[in-house]
């Protein structure tokens, strides 16, 4: 099971590389939207904005199914944790039971104590597992993709299109929230790497 996690969680990486690499092309081809722009090539400057848009859908696609591979790591892990976390109770639970026969106040104290921890970190994994899975969706990309990126790209460059063009739309759905849940990750992901050095 351990060779399947690894395997899981390098295609995820793997897609992420992809993703970056999607993204890398997509400037470039913003680049040389922007030339093409700049000299008047509108129908040059189409194809580009075209391939670009592609680039980035792209990559959305390579992070959309890493995420979702990642997910399933987890899935995979918790299922591996809370099998480990079942045996150690049930070893703890028949130390507190010996315990209890001879009345060692102060071992059944710290077997409870072992107990609650266990209890502890397999909260702690489950917590990960939920906000990976809450993190798997992404925002789709918005109408007229291609008039809005040529526009958006003119306007940087502070160059004057040779067509009417629908002004682009900013989009700033779910950047707060994917900020917190970004945050919430980092902090659970913290807490579990603590456990895992315990």
């Amino acid at each position: 099971m351990d060779k399947h996690l690894f395997n899981l969680r390098f295609a995820a990486k793997d897609l992420e590389r992809n993703a970056k690499k999607s993204e890398k092309s997509e400037k470039d081809e913003k680049n040389k939207l922007k030339k093409a722009i700049a000299k008047g090539n509108m129908e040059g400057a189409k194809i580009h904005a075209e391939n670009a848009i592609r680039q980035k859908n792209q990559a959305l696609n390579y992070r959309r199914m890493g995420a979702r591979i990642d997910a399933v790591a987890q899935r995979v892990q918790t299922a591996l944790t809370t099998k480990q976390v079942t045996q150690s109770m049930a070893g703890v639970v028949k130390s507190m039971e010996s315990a209890m026969k001879s009345m060692n106040l102060e071992k059944v104290s710290q077997l409870m104590d072992r107990f609650e921890q266990q209890f502890e970190n397999l909260d702690v994994q489950s917590q990960v597992m939920e906000s990976t899975m809450c993190n798997t969706s992404t925002l789709t990309t918005p109408q007229n993709q291609v008039d809005s990126l040529m526009q958006e790209v003119a306007d940087e460059a502070g160059l004057e299109l040779n067509m009417d063009l629908p002004q682009a739309q900013g989009s700033t759905i779910g950047t707060a929230s994917s900020a917190q849940a970004s945050q919430e990750q980092d902090e659970l992901s913290q807490r579990l790497a603590k456990l895992r050095q315990m």
